[in-house]
């Protein structure tokens, strides 16, 4: 048990050591600061909601099955919508039974209940460089053993499973027992926005399935491509490549957040028969059931299929956005800072030049009225503490220039500084 600061009756549970703040969460607090122009937060844009659509949704819905959308509901989600779900993921290769989709309060939830049902404390869980830091803060409160995978531009190396189920990672260390699961984001990653090439995915897949190695996908951003859809998904090339076999190896997460709402606090999973019974038991321990009634309205919008003119008009949206910030960070960022366009999502991942932490960085950012997110939180292992994230979907193009020439000049300053050495965070 962890003591709680003296006078306190309350004693902590260990696993409560383990839960932190979210690092974005703390910096968005910044952002309400006035003037501040913040390139932190994952937020989408909120003036793509279809708020007209939610709005005529939530009238049909209470006038036509107000009671039972009021009522509790089945831990499972509403039917409807998840046969939505499944249909959907059929037009991206996977082939899903309904029964096997779990509706999620929000995909983070699905983390949190995957964390539940399978690591032990001390579990080694293998994790990209870098990787979604609410993963991260999902999985530690069960005391799990990270293990970083090696990674390079398209994403982790097919050799690094290898290296991660013998315990070591890229050299790194011995772990204390068989990774138990490769926890992975193909499509447009948070934070690097990097998109893993389908060459990559099939070689990950057969990696995975010859080791008996697990898969969590994890697909948030899939549908936000700006110049080309993404290849299928790993559970459907799992399925095309191994069979019923290798539909058992994959968990495939998903969210609504990003074409539809992240207020509505949608997301689902779908697991293989082997898991799902306890994914349900441990949601129905956690909240019973998401909301019922946000279930009907989204699936009242999404089976009018306002998508099919929605998600367009937010890919054209956000895809001036990236290529404002793309121009921006060629005007005004000093040489050997380096990123790479996105080709979707919501981020560049930008590595500044030798010498410079991102995290000594912020606060004269703030100081210059612009906020980003230092990269160091988002590593599993070893932080590569000179990179930082930059989101590009909240701002116009207009405040991206802005907000890019500050941070750009922030640098240049460090940069000058007779010891840039200062800069970096012990």
């Amino acid at each position: 048990m962890t003591p709680t600061p003296p006078h306190s009756p309350w004693r902590l549970a260990r696993r409560a050591q383990q839960m932190n703040p979210s690092t974005i969460r703390e910096l968005l607090k910044l952002t309400e600061r006035p003037g501040i122009l913040s390139l932190a937060g994952g937020l989408p844009a909120p003036g793509s909601f279809p708020v007209d659509a939610v709005a005529e949704a939530c009238a049909r819905v209470l006038r036509d099955d107000g009671r039972a959308a009021l009522q509790y509901a089945a831990s499972e989600g509403f039917g409807p919508l998840r046969e939505w779900v499944a249909a959907e993921l059929g037009q991206q290769g996977m082939v899903v039974d309904p029964a096997r989709v779990l509706i999620t309060t929000g995909s983070q939830q699905g983390l949190d209940l995957l964390g539940k049902v399978l690591i032990d404390p001390g579990a080694p869980v293998a994790v990209e460089q870098p990787t979604y830091l609410g993963a991260l803060q999902a999985f530690a409160p069960y005391e799990p053993s990270f293990v970083p995978l090696v990674c390079d531009d398209d994403g982790p190396r097919p050799d690094a499973l290898q290296a991660a189920l013998a315990g070591v990672a890229g050299g790194s260390g011995a772990a204390a027992a068989p990774v138990s699961m490769a926890y992975l984001l193909p499509n447009f990653q948070n934070p690097s926005g990097r998109l893993m090439p389908q060459a990559r995915r099939e070689a990950l897949v057969l990696s995975a399935a010859r080791l008996g190695l697990p898969l969590l996908e994890d697909n948030p951003y899939g549908e936000l491509w700006y110049d080309s859809p993404p290849p299928p998904p790993l559970a459907a090339l799992a399925q095309q490549l191994d069979g019923a076999r290798g539909a058992e190896g994959v968990v495939y997460l998903g969210s609504l957040s990003k074409v539809l709402a992240p207020g509505l606090r949608l997301g689902y999973v779908v697991a293989p028969q082997a898991l799902y019974q306890k994914l349900l038991q441990a949601k129905q321990a956690a909240d019973l059931h998401t909301p019922g009634f946000n279930q009907r309205v989204a699936f009242d919008v999404l089976q009018s299929g306002l998508l099919q003119t929605h998600l367009p008009q937010v890919r054209q949206r956000y895809r001036a956005q990236r290529d404002a910030m793309h121009q921006a960070l060629q005007r005004h960022l000093p040489e050997g800072c380096r990123w790479v366009r996105p080709a979707g999502g919501m981020f560049f991942w930008l590595s500044l030049p030798e010498g410079l932490d991102a995290t000594a960085l912020l606060a004269p950012a703030v100081q210059a009225g612009v906020a980003f997110v230092p990269g160091a939180p988002f590593y599993a292992g070893a932080a590569a503490r000179h990179t930082l994230r930059l989101s590009f979907v909240t701002l116009s193009p207009a405040e991206i220039e802005q907000a890019v020439a500050a941070l750009g000049g922030v640098i240049g300053q460090a940069l000058k500084a007779p010891n840039p050495e200062r800069h970096c965070a012990p």
